[in-house]
């Protein structure tokens, strides 16, 4: 006996007429794989934008970045303990940048930044303070859009000056302001505007555009009365002395401290690198988690079309005793009913993709953040879609198959 092969034009043009006839049904189990493929691709998304982000403001911050900070954290060469978080000193800063055993740092940045309220006229705003010296701009790349930056002759002579960020401007004088010669008061005092930064486009917390800089003697002595840094900021003179860099400076820390345990240390040394893995790390989890979420979305929509499939051999029984009856095979019942599943699946996968990246593109927009697709999470949406299809699609068209033709000729 000669097996007719299966015409699977016959099979796909007879499966999208089978669909049709109950519009409302195969469009809610299109619409489960709808959501779960856009859910999937936009949180995806979503996460790789904040990733994006995330890493362009920590590069945004300067490039070969060594920060040591007071107080205790593993920190590769050099291992703090406990340690207060008052240990810094300025003389810390200016002996690792006069240092000749030190030959791995091109400049030394201290800092003492602390929040709080600058008042201007009717309006104020509550930012980020940061004592700084000249070498500020060098190391953490900030430019200045107009006036000039904190001098060490500002430092010297503890002045009253204060230069601006693009952010506090707006909040304070309005977009496009020129605020150079104006006043604020910060805890009190009056302070004289003598420059704006470039925006480095940041947003939210550690938002980079939101600081006023000071003088570091000044922030110091007259604004919060302490003698201590909050951290030291090193440029290093290459990406490939940085591990270098940290030893030195360590083991120089170390033995400026009087302490001959590096597991001892009261502070730690964080590089750029160090801060940007953690950061991707964390990210990465998060994106993980949203997918994790979204892909219950997509089994549900998968079980929903196994079910409305089961529905559907059930409602055909007759129809599959009969076509078996006049000589159907099993193998063509299983590609009737799998390709009608299939074809729910393709279909909700392409119009998810669609959905996925409308919906990424206005999460981008309504967020401010980046617009990033990957080709990969269309191309694993596509594919999973095609395998749930499958995956679903094939228990009901066994049923089907393994339906016996005068039993299914008999049922009622």
């Amino acid at each position: 006996m000669i097996k007719k092969s299966i015409d699977y034009a016959e099979v796909l043009s007879e499966g999208i007429g089978t669909l049709t006839l109950n519009k409302t049904r195969t469009g809610l189990a299109i619409l489960g794989i709808v959501i779960g493929i856009g859910s999937v691709i936009a949180l995806v998304s979503l996460g790789q934008a904040t990733q994006a982000s995330i890493s362009a403001r920590i590069e945004s911050l300067g490039s070969n970045l060594l920060t040591i900070n007071p107080g205790a954290q593993n920190t590769g060469a050099v291992r703090g303990a406990a340690g207060s978080r008052t240990t810094l000193t300025l003389d810390d800063a200016n002996a690792i940048a006069n240092s000749p055993d030190i030959t791995t740092i091109n400049s030394v940045s201290p800092e003492f930044s602390r929040r709080t309220q600058i008042i201007t006229g009717a309006n104020n705003t509550n930012t980020q303070v940061v004592g700084v010296a000249d070498t500020y701009t060098e190391v953490h790349k900030v430019a200045i859009d107009q006036g000039s930056f904190i001098t060490q002759r500002d430092v010297a002579a503890i002045n009253k000056v204060a230069v601006l960020g693009s952010q506090v401007v707006t909040d304070l004088f309005g977009a496009g302001a020129n605020p150079i010669g104006q006043t604020i008061r910060i805890s009190g005092k009056t302070f004289t505007i003598v420059g704006t930064t470039v925006s480095k486009g940041g947003t939210g917390f550690g938002n980079q555009d939101d600081i006023v800089y000071v003088p570091i003697s000044t922030a110091q002595k007259e604004l919060f009365g302490v003698n201590y840094l909050s951290s030291i900021a090193l440029e290093a003179k290459s990406a490939s002395v940085m591990t270098a860099a940290q030893d030195e400076v360590g083991y120089f820390l170390l033995t400026r401290h009087h302490l001959s345990d590096p597991t001892q240390a009261d502070f730690s040394i964080l590089s750029q690198q160090d801060i940007l893995n953690t950061a991707s790390a964390t990210t990465s989890t998060f994106t993980s988690l949203l997918s994790g979420i979204a892909a219950i979305s997509l089994l549900v929509g998968g079980i929903g079309i196994m079910n409305i499939m089961l529905v559907t051999v059930t409602e055909r029984t007759r129809e599959i005793g009969l076509r078996k009856a006049l000589g159907a095979q099993k193998r063509n019942i299983i590609a009737q009913f799998l390709t009608e599943s299939i074809i729910l699946t393709f279909t909700g996968g392409i119009i998810g993709i669609f959905f996925g990246i409308a919906a990424s593109y206005i999460i981008s927009r309504l967020t401010s953040s980046g617009f990033v697709i990957s080709p990969s999470s269309i191309l694993l949406a596509f594919v999973v879609s095609a395998g749930i299809g499958i995956l679903f699609g094939w228990y009901p068209a066994q049923r089907a198959a393994n339906l016996q033709p005068i039993e299914a000729l008999r049922y009622e």
